[in-house]
């Protein structure tokens, strides 16, 4: 299953990393959000919740419920790459607001509050954000709030689709000039270098 493997995350924006739970890195379409384990495994090993909290959310869970949370995370994942495909290329402006009504009622729902904790041992305070997880629907708002830092912090001018013939990841390209090309020089960069050394050593033939 999909989930056993470890999640694609090269984006360089967790909004992204998102989209890129169903991806075809080579030949072969994989799915992380396939079910509710693979919903749960994406979310732990993204850091987007935390690995005690997903335990209890299981635990309280009813037959079929997180199966359900992930067609809903899969829905949620095929409308905003439709958005992000199209307006990417270019900066968002105030008039493209209305599409993103779903996400904004989705964030509406969110049960987060803020609370002063200690930091560790120096007896310092600082604030941190935190969420009550009262139910499996919970599991979708740390992934609307990445949705939406993308949408208020990225410049959709730099955010690029991999160049691989048939990689279908997105990142955002944070490099110095904007350069960057593919998902990872170690996958899709390597394999442009050897088809092109191939491409080469034929020519000279």
């Amino acid at each position: 299953m999909s989930q056993s493997l470890p999640p694609i995350l090269v984006a360089d924006a967790p909004g992204l990393d998102f989209l890129n739970s169903v991806a075809t890195p080579v030949d072969v379409p994989l799915d992380w959000l396939d079910d509710g384990d693979g919903l749960l495994a994406w979310l732990e090993q993204a850091d987007m919740v935390p690995a005690k909290v997903l335990a209890e959310v299981r635990q309280r869970a009813m037959p079929g419920e997180l199966d359900r949370m992930a067609d809903k995370a899969r829905n949620l994942r095929e409308w905003f790459r439709a958005f992000v495909r199209e307006k990417r290329g270019r900066a968002l402006e105030s008039t493209d607001l209305p599409e993103l009504e779903p996400l904004n009622l989705l964030l509406a729902r969110d049960e987060g509050f803020a609370q002063l904790v200690g930091d560790g041992g120096d007896g310092s305070v600082r604030l941190v954000r935190t969420r009550r997880w009262t139910s499996p629907e919970a599991l979708l708002q740390p992934i609307g709030e990445a949705m939406a830092k993308l949408v208020a912090e990225e410049d959709f001018s730099h955010i690029k689709a991999c160049e691989g013939p048939t990689c279908t990841l997105l990142f955002a390209d944070h490099t110095r000039g904007h350069v960057r090309r593919w998902c990872s020089m170690a996958a899709c960069g390597n394999r442009a270098k050897q088809t092109a050394h191939r491409q080469r050593a034929k020519a000279g033939r």
